[in-house]
C-alpha cells in the first residue's frame, strides 16, 4: 500500500559514504543483505566512522553497522538514512 519502492543496483552503492538526515557521517556501505526468497533488500552493513559510537546502533560480528534498508531516505552521491 504505502510502502515505498526505491530501485537500487548494489555495485552503485557500494563504497558510499552514509549519512544521518541531520548531516551525520555514519560510515562507507560495504554491502548490502537481501533477502533470498524475495530479493528484497534487508539491511545495510556500513564501516563505522571512527568519530560514532557504535554501541548505540546493531554492529554485526565484523564490527559493521546494521541498519534495515528501510532507513535508506534516498541514495544520490551519499546514501541518506533516518535518524
Amino acid at each position: 500500500m504505502g510502502e515505498k519502492m526505491m530501485r537500487v543496483a548494489e555495485n552503485e552503492v557500494r563504497g558510499k559514504t552514509v549519512m544521518s538526515e541531520g548531516g551525520l557521517f555514519l560510515g562507507i556501505l560495504r554491502n548490502i543483505t537481501v533477502d533470498q526468497k524475495t530479493g528484497e533488500l534487508r539491511n545495510l552493513l556500513i564501516e563505522p566512522s571512527e568519530d560514532i559510537d557504535t554501541r548505540l546502533y546493531h554492529v554485526d560480528e565484523h564490527g559493521h553497522i546494521v541498519l534495515d534498508f528501510d532507513t535508506v531516505k534516498s541514495v544520490k552521491d551519499v546514501v541518506i538514512v533516518k535518524d
